[in-house]
């Protein structure tokens, strides 16, 4: 039997520390329509529906990171294998989904309360074809079709708000890694709290984390924005040579303060 405890809910304001900054307003239910700044010719739908969560709603790492993807890695991520962690509604998934000509389906996970919206959503921009939603809680036995696709890109946006899901949320990077050493992750969340910055210090002691070039860098970081990459470390602590097809992503690694 797995000994790994199950993921708790992740409610935004349950069991953080004091040193908060604040979590942003949260959006009465309805759709959104998101061209990523022009880099979608046909922009996405998206529903935000709270009553399922705080990840029911579009939060600014995830377009971020659908930004980044789509103006560096568009032509790359057409013959990767995808997972995108903590999806929400699916925001980062289905802009590559709608943007690229993916030779696989992408999957899109998250917690159970959250499979119904990613489901509606893909049904909403018709991408039944290049996506499909999966449960996958974090600390807990990857599933099956998880197993099966042995992803080499994975995309995380805004994952880190919940202080308490930190050690599970790590867990289950190390367990990708794992599955496919050659993965990349591309990690994109803004900072609230020190201890979302403590994180970032665990990563760096477990993977190669390299925080990474976009033009519009200059712009998200005053805002506490964050874009990371992720590799597993080889034998003797050093990146693999062997790189995924996918790896390349202008890296330009700077100092992070914590």
């Amino acid at each position: 039997m797995d000994s790994r405890s199950s993921s708790p809910d992740l409610d935004p304001v349950a069991g953080i520390t004091e040193d908060l900054v604040s979590l942003p307003t949260y959006k009465e239910a309805g759709d959104a329509s998101l061209d990523f700044d022009g880099l979608l010719a046909q922009p996405i739908q998206l529903r935000e529906d709270l009553r399922t969560g705080c990840g029911g709603q579009t939060w600014p790492a995830g377009m971020v990171l659908g930004k980044h993807m789509l103006r560096y890695h568009r032509s790359k991520l057409e013959t990767a294998r995808i997972l995108e962690l903590g999806a929400g509604g699916g925001l980062v998934g289905l802009a590559v989904a709608a943007g690229c000509d993916l030779k696989a389906p992408l999957i899109l996970t998250d917690q159970d309360v959250m499979l119904e919206l990613m489901k509606h959503n893909i049904q909403l921009n018709k991408l039944e074809s290049k996506a499909s939603a999966s449960i996958l809680n974090w600390g807990e036995t990857l599933p099956d079709a998880v197993v099966a696709h042995k992803p080499d890109v994975i995309l995380a946006g805004e994952c880190v708000y919940f202080e308490p899901a930190f050690p599970l949320l790590m867990q289950t990077l190390k367990d990708l890694f794992e599955l496919n050493e050659n993965a990349v992750v591309y990690f994109c969340f803004k900072k609230r709290r020190r201890a979302d910055m403590q994180f970032v210090k665990a990563a760096k002691k477990a993977f190669v984390v390299e925080e990474i070039f976009d033009e519009d860098r200059p712009v998200f970081q005053r805002e506490s924005l964050f874009l990371f990459t992720f590799r597993k470390r080889a034998t003797g602590g050093t990146t693999s040579s062997k790189k995924s097809g996918t790896a390349a992503n202008h890296a330009d690694p700077i100092q992070i303060e914590s």
